[in-house]
């Protein structure tokens, strides 16, 4: 017998899984859900005007319009052109069949931009709801 087979025959066969591994890839992954989920709800940094308010539960379904400091439209998270603007709502108005449109602008965005919002939402039929943060009283 050469020592190729006496090795051979003489180690047992062991037929078990190491899960050292998987678990710790399911830690590691469980760790970076949870950092990264609240970032993905976050959406458009906005400096909101203050004003009195009511609290609105934020739904998948509801349909935000968002002018930055610089103007830029967005919807939920998605940057839109300005040309683009009326199209987009009434794509996502019909497929989403909404009744309602919630805009926020930033405290520093210039008012002409907020009103090419206002304006695109106005030619929808929809309710309009503007965001505001709440003052201090």
């Amino acid at each position: 017998m050469t020592r190729r087979d006496r090795q051979r025959n003489g180690l047992p066969v062991r037929a078990e899984i190491n899960v050292t591994s998987l678990v710790d890839v399911a830690f590691t992954l469980l760790i970076i859900f949870i950092i990264t989920a609240p970032v993905l709800q976050a959406g458009i940094e906005v400096n909101i005007p203050q004003g009195p308010v009511q609290v609105i539960e934020a739904t998948d379904e509801m349909i935000v319009v968002a002018v930055d400091s610089e103007g830029m439209f967005h919807i939920g998270d998605a940057p839109v052109a300005d040309d683009m603007l009326d199209v987009a709502l009434q794509e996502l108005i019909e497929e989403r069949n909404a009744d309602v449109v919630y805009l926020k602008g930033d405290s520093a965005a210039v008012y002409a931009r907020i009103g090419r919002a206002l304006a695109g939402i106005g030619d929808q039929e929809v309710r309009l709801a503007l965001i505001f943060q709440e003052f201090m009283r």
